[in-house]
């Protein structure tokens, strides 16, 4: 009977071994997973940054290169010198979405503006800047995109059970998605 006891206590010791083994493995490897996610969320957000810097660069040239054609078009060079500056003193990341997002309406409506414009839609440093800036918008777009699907993969992760378990205990939470703004829905009219 007392071999019976050992053998009986030997089996339950290894099987505690070995479900606390893969209770270690599941804990670990979820939480080391979260952390790779959030890296690579903060990686993909920067490169959507180095874009947007770009493009904040750029627009203090095309304002000033539009504002010797459009000199009655003021409130629209106003709109988005005041968005750039927005942009500038957003601090969190669902801010700078927001602030990025009133940036491209008032990018939009600046582009309206100009159709009005022959003679600037012909002038070389006119031209060469909104290449740059449709350039940039493209890279922004693709850096977007990247940033969105590595945000979607995380947060379908810290969501999936029992990882949502393990996310919750660390307090890894939802990122937020760069949406584009609303007005993006309609084309923008253009008036002659």
């Amino acid at each position: 009977m007392d071999m019976k006891k050992k053998k009986n206590a030997i089996i339950a010791f290894v099987l505690l071994l070995v479900l606390g083994y893969a209770f270690f493995k599941l804990f670990a490897g979820n939480y080391n997973k979260f952390v790779k996610m959030d890296v690579a969320i903060k990686a993909a957000w920067s490169q959507v940054e180095n874009q947007l810097q770009r493009r904040y660069d750029l627009i203090p040239n095309l304002v000033e290169t539009v504002k010797g054609y459009a000199k009655q078009e003021k409130e629209v060079l106003v709109e988005v010198t005041n968005a750039r500056a927005r942009v500038g003193g957003a601090g969190s990341v669902p801010d700078k979405i927001t602030a990025n997002n009133e940036l491209s309406g008032a990018l939009s409506r600046l582009l309206v503006v100009i159709e009005k414009y022959p003679e600037l839609k012909s002038n070389q440093n006119f031209l060469r800047l909104q290449d740059e800036l449709a350039g940039t918008e493209n890279r922004i777009a693709v850096e977007r995109m990247r940033y969105n699907e590595t945000v979607k993969n995380y947060n379908a992760a810290i969501k999936t059970f029992p990882a949502n378990i393990i996310a919750g205990i660390f307090n890894f939470k939802e990122s937020p998605y760069f949406e584009a703004p609303k007005e993006a829905q309609r084309a923008p009219e253009v008036k002659f």
